[in-house]
């Protein structure tokens, strides 16, 4: 549903597109997902083997379920992420894993013999006779969940370049753009990569951050601004930095024309940046953890962030009625934008005995049902979730007392707590050091020298710490 106001979208610019051969509207600057969310699609795929019904989880390029088929042969890509997809006008795009339809889905009679089909059965029943595995293979590949390749010939054309930098700085949320400033300032020269085509990283999902006494938007734009006048500065938007090799050596894959309804002649699609750096900054923020229960892969279960992102980026309502789980303080977050934007939070569920922090403290205020030292169990549903069934926690946390508690809603957020995005850094030989307190691994001792993480990326799960 969509919000009427709000947003990083345009409200004045729709854009029509199809999904499963129905015509939706979504706004410039939606991705997929979004668009799909505001229409109420929620069921995006089924899972590979039970077929299993698959809705949109998160916001970002960690979604793994919303993989989607884009395009019409020969400009078709399969399992594109539907999060990570720029709505344009007229864009095509279908569910995969799915037949006659992802509504109505033949191979979820898998889920009747799930006890038969354990993981890895097939290694063992299709082994005799040998002669016959070519027929089983046809059937067992067309099982494997994934998209279609293009038959014809690739119209379009790709394109390769080479750079030289001072300093790379990978992510342009706020300690990307702090970086990149504090670079620039010197007369470095700087390269500033951004998967996104927005900078601001997280900010953009925010609600009411805040800095130096303003909004944080406005700091974002003023540091866009800033960083695009100096000379020794280039931004690179829509630009992945996919690798971090020996010698300062990085691959940058930047889509030129993707989000382009009809592309310029002259323009590749693609362009291979192949980049040698003194220095790397790795600011590529964190990733939210999920809840582990019974059933928690229904369509209508989110994460935390993502359900702040669709509210506060996209001016998309992901439910009518919500539930929150949550072990930490950043979910209540999500609770309190959830009630701004008219969504009705009929409880928040908390692991911990006693619930505490800033946002935990507004969520009080509010007067929002908190149900402390309790956890979900199991959720109900066919095609998305209808209710979740709550208990409460023994004294020692492993076991569940009480009576069990139905609580209708269509959405559930959880959050689970934050883990750093620490690929490049691994990438490139870095080690791993394991923070007890925070409960996740944190950037050690890089390997190569001139290389530092920064931000959510080195644990800092704030503004104060950018």
């Amino acid at each position: 549903m969509r919000l009427p106001h709000g947003g990083q979208v345009d409200h004045h610019k729709p854009l029509r597109f199809t999904f499963n051969g129905k015509s939706y509207q979504g706004l410039a600057g939606d991705s997929l997902a979004s668009a799909l969310l505001a229409n109420d699609v929620h069921l995006v795929g089924r899972s590979f083997k039970y077929h299993r019904p698959r809705g949109i989880v998160t916001a970002g390029p960690e979604e793994p379920n919303a993989l989607v088929q884009v395009g019409e042969d020969p400009r078709t890509d399969p399992n594109m992420k539907a999060t990570q997809v720029e709505l344009v006008e007229g864009l095509s795009a279908r569910s995969q894993n799915a037949w006659p339809s992802v509504e109505f889905d033949i191979g979820a009679v898998n889920s009747l013999g799930a006890r038969l089909i354990p993981a890895g059965f097939y290694y063992k029943a299709f082994m005799w006779p040998a002669s016959a595995w070519k027929a089983y293979e046809h059937f067992i590949r067309r099982a494997a969940g994934l998209g279609t390749a293009p038959s014809a010939r690739d119209p379009d054309r790709y394109d390769k370049t080479f750079a030289h930098c001072d300093v790379l700085v990978v992510g342009a949320g706020p300690a990307g753009l702090a970086a990149a400033l504090a670079a620039g300032r010197t007369r470095a020269r700087v390269i500033l990569a951004e998967q996104d085509s927005l900078l601001g990283g997280a900010l953009l999902s925010a609600s009411e951050e805040t800095i130096d006494g303003r909004p944080a938007l406005d700091w974002v734009r003023d540091a866009q601004t800033e960083l695009a006048a100096m000379p020794e500065v280039r931004i690179l938007p829509r630009s992945v930095v996919y690798g971090a090799f020996d010698h300062g050596f990085y691959g940058v894959m930047e889509n030129v024309t993707d989000h382009l309804s009809e592309a310029p002649d002259h323009l590749p699609r693609h362009r291979l940046w192949k980049l040698r750096a003194k220095q790397a900054v790795f600011c590529t923020g964190a990733i939210e953890r999920p809840m582990v229960f019974a059933d928690n892969d229904r369509p209508g279960i989110m994460t935390a962030s993502a359900v702040q992102s669709y509210l506060n980026r996209y001016a998309v309502k992901p439910g009518r009625r919500a539930v929150v789980f949550t072990n930490n303080d950043s979910g209540y977050g999500a609770a309190l934008d959830l009630t701004a934007a008219g969504v009705e939070v009929a409880a928040v569920v908390d692991l911990r005995a006693a619930p505490g922090g800033p946002l935990t403290e507004r969520a009080e205020a509010a007067g929002l049902r908190i149900l402390a030292d309790h956890a979900i169990i199991g959720t109900e549903g066919k095609k998305r979730v209808s209710k979740v069934r709550v208990a409460e926690l023994s004294a020692e946390g492993d076991a569940v007392v009480g009576a069990v508690e139905e609580i209708d809603c269509d959405l559930l957020a959880v959050s689970g707590g934050w883990s750093p995005t620490v690929h490049l850094f691994c990438h490139a030989k870095g080690q791993l050091v394991w923070d007890a307190e925070q409960a996740c691994f944190l950037p050690g001792q890089a390997q190569q020298p001139g290389q530092r993480a920064a931000g959510a990326a080195n644990g800092g799960f704030g503004l104060a710490t950018c």
